[in-house]
């Protein structure tokens, strides 16, 4: 025998447990010969006799002993190992890695994708990246996100999209401007098209500013920016403070803060995309494909 292999603990685990050639080769549904042939093999590979036998009685040595712990440990993490995979096969175990815009949170429908999912598949690892639309890009193509959650924008051959939804965009304001007063459904982009604008600055690379801009410029408004700042959160708190207007995805309808109305635009106004990205030519693990049908199917 040129090596140990793991029938040879098993037979060897057997014949320990049964203390009998006999019972443990019917056990192993093998004959008792080669069984035996199969324990002399083993105990020359080792080095050391395992089992002290006559003709009335099988029983462990010292090394024998030893060798029946560390076997059984062998095969348990054998038979672990092998169930840790099959899980990760059926995408019950592994890792995920998502990339997250910051608007992505407050959506039901994604909060309750990742609620759900976390139910389904506890053994499964999610790590969240808070990151923009244009920040998840590089790391989708590098393969340190298995998914993106992002606003729509352009994106490399190499990644593909799919809609999560489509929603309208609001006006944020402060609470006593003038603005409050319309009647619902008579609000256009052109309302704000004189009002100081705090909005995201273009260093910071979200596609928001982008996709919010570019319909603004589609109707000949270029907004008056005031504030640029890097988060919603902060553009929030700015208009708060009466230092101007914004325009958000409506899911940032959720945040509540003292001083701020949302204001809806008529139907004729623009709305912005949530996407799911991956990579489209990289094999996708079983609990990605979970996450990604949970997320799709979703209503």
């Amino acid at each position: 025998m040129s090596h140990i292999e793991l029938r040879h603990l098993r037979y060897f685990i057997a014949v320990a447990e049964e203390l009998h050639f006999g019972r443990a080769a019917v056990r192993l549904h093998i004959s008792q010969p080669p069984l035996s042939q199969q324990i002399q093999a083993l105990e020359a590979h080792v080095g050391a006799a395992l089992f002290y036998r006559n003709n009335r009685s099988v029983r462990l040595t010292q090394a024998g002993q030893a060798f029946l712990q560390e076997a059984r440990q062998i095969l348990l993490r054998v038979d672990e190992a092998a169930a840790q995979a099959a899980r990760i096969h059926r995408g019950e175990a592994g890792n995920l890695t998502l990339g997250l815009t910051s608007s992505a949170p407050f959506m039901r429908r994604v909060s309750r994708t990742l609620h759900h999912f976390r139910l389904t598949y506890p053994g499964v690892n999610i790590r969240i990246e808070q990151l923009n639309s244009k920040q998840q890009i590089e790391p989708l193509l590098e393969g340190k996100l298995d998914l993106g959650i992002m606003r729509n924008g352009d994106l490399p051959d190499e990644l593909e999209h799919h809609l999560i939804l489509s929603e309208p965009l609001i006006a944020v304001v402060h609470k006593d401007n003038p603005l409050n007063a319309l009647p619902d459904g008579e609000l256009t982009f052109q309302h704000l098209a004189d009002q100081p604008f705090v909005f995201f600055s273009k260093d910071v690379g979200t596609s928001l500013y982008d996709d919010i801009l570019g319909q603004l410029k589609a109707q000949g408004i270029t907004p008056y920016i005031t504030q640029e700042v890097g988060e919603p959160l902060t553009i929030i708190g700015l208009v708060a403070a009466g230092l101007g207007v914004s325009i958000l995805p409506a899911s940032y309808l959720r945040i509540q803060v003292d001083g701020v109305r949302y204001l809806r635009f008529g139907k004729t106004e623009g709305t912005t995309q949530l996407w799911l990205v991956n990579h489209a030519r990289r094999p996708m693990t079983a609990a990605t494909r979970a996450f990604m049908d949970l997320l799709l199917q979703e209503h």
